[in-house]
C-alpha cells in the first residue's frame, strides 16, 4: 500500500476547495471565472475585502465551507512546508558532520587500514589503477568505478596476512575507534556503523587470541574471512569519501590522492 506523503493530502484538499469553490461561485452567485477565483483565495486567506459577499443562502454556506477547508488546509501545506525546509536544513547538517567523522576515520585509521589490507589482496590489480583518483574525475567516473567496486570479488589471501601487525595496529587504534563510536551522529550512517562493527569484531577475535602462530588452519581461515568482511566496505566508504572530499574539501582531497592506498606512487611531498 503507497502512503502519500501529508503535503501531498493537503495540496489536494485545498486544490479540491478550490475547485468546488470557483464552480459553485460561478454558479450560485453568477460570478464571473476572474471575479470566482478572486472571491474563493480572498476568502481561504481570510483576509475579507468585503467587495464581494454571498447574496443567497447557498453561497453563504459555500463561503463557510471555503473557510473552514481552505483556511485549514492552507495552514497545513504552510506548515508542511516549514517542517520540510527545516528536516532538510537538519539533514544536511547531520550529514556534513557525519563526513567530517568518517573523514577523521580515514586520516586516523581507514587509509592505513585499507593499505595493509590491499596489499593481501592477489587480484588488487584489476582496481588499482581505477582507483588512483584524480582531480579531474567526474561525477559519472566515481559512479563508474563504484560500480565496478560492487562487483569485485573482494580476497585476502592468507598467506600474506599478518595477524600479528593487524592485531598489534588494531589495539593501538582501538581507543580512537571507541571514541568513534561514542558519537551519537554516527547513527545517520548505517553503512558506516556496519564497517565500524566489523572492524570491531575483527578486533576482537585477534584480541582474544594468543599465540597467532600456532592457530590451527580452520581458525586461520575464520580470521581470513573476519579480514575480508572488513576490506570490502572499507574500500566502498573510501571511494565515498574521496568524492565527498574532492567536492567540499578541496585541500583535503589534494592530501588524500597524495596518500591513496591503491596507488603505488602516491607521496604526501608535493611534486
Amino acid at each position: 500500500m503507497v502512503t502519500l506523503p501529508p503535503i501531498r493530502i493537503y495540496l489536494g484538499i485545498l486544490a479540491i476547495v478550490l475547485v468546488v469553490g470557483v464552480l459553485g461561485f460561478m454558479s450560485i452567485e453568477g460570478l464571473s471565472p476572474l471575479d470566482a477565483v478572486y472571491y474563493v483565495i480572498v476568502t481561504v486567506a481570510t483576509v475579507g475585502y468585503g467587495d464581494i459577499t454571498p447574496r443567497t443562502g447557498a453561497g453563504k454556506i459555500l463561503s463557510i465551507f471555503i473557510i473552514i477547508a481552505g483556511f485549514g488546509s492552507f495552514v497545513a501545506v504552510f506548515a508542511n512546508v516549514v517542517e520540510t525546509l527545516v528536516e532538510r536544513s537538519e539533514a544536511r547538517d547531520r550529514r556534513r558532520k557525519v563526513n567530517m567523522i568518517i573523514g577523521v576515520f580515514f586520516t586516523e585509521f581507514g587509509t592505513e587500514m585499507l593499505g595493509r589490507l590491499a596489499r593481501t589482496d592477489p587480484d588488487a590489480g584489476e582496481i588499482r589503477k581505477d582507483l588512483v583518483v584524480r582531480g579531474t574525475w567526474t561525477d559519472a567516473e566515481f559512479r563508474r568505478v563504484r560500480e565496478k567496486l560492487m562487483a569485485y570479488g573482494y580476497r585476502v589471501d592468507g598467506s600474506r596476512v599478518d595477524f600479528g601487525e593487524i592485531r598489534q595496529f588494531l589495539r593501538e587504534k582501538r581507543p580512537f575507534l571507541l571514541a568513534l563510536m561514542e558519537n551519537p551522529v554516527l547513527f545517520e550512517d548505517d553503512t558506516f556503523t556496519g564497517l565500524l562493527q566489523a572492524v570491531f569484531h575483527l578486533a576482537d577475535e585477534l584480541l582474544r587470541r594468543g599465540d597467532l602462530a600456532a592457530i590451527p588452519p580452520s581458525d586461520h581461515a575464520h580470521l581470513v574471512t573476519d579480514t575480508t568482511r572488513v576490506y570490502r566496505p572499507l574500500t566502498l566508504q573510501w571511494l565515498d569519501s574521496m568524492e565527498h572530499l574532492k567536492e567540499h574539501h578541496p585541500y583535503l582531497f589534494s592530501l588524500a590522492m597524495r596518500t591513496n592506498p591503491f596507488d603505488e606512487e602516491a607521496s604526501v611531498v608535493v611534486r
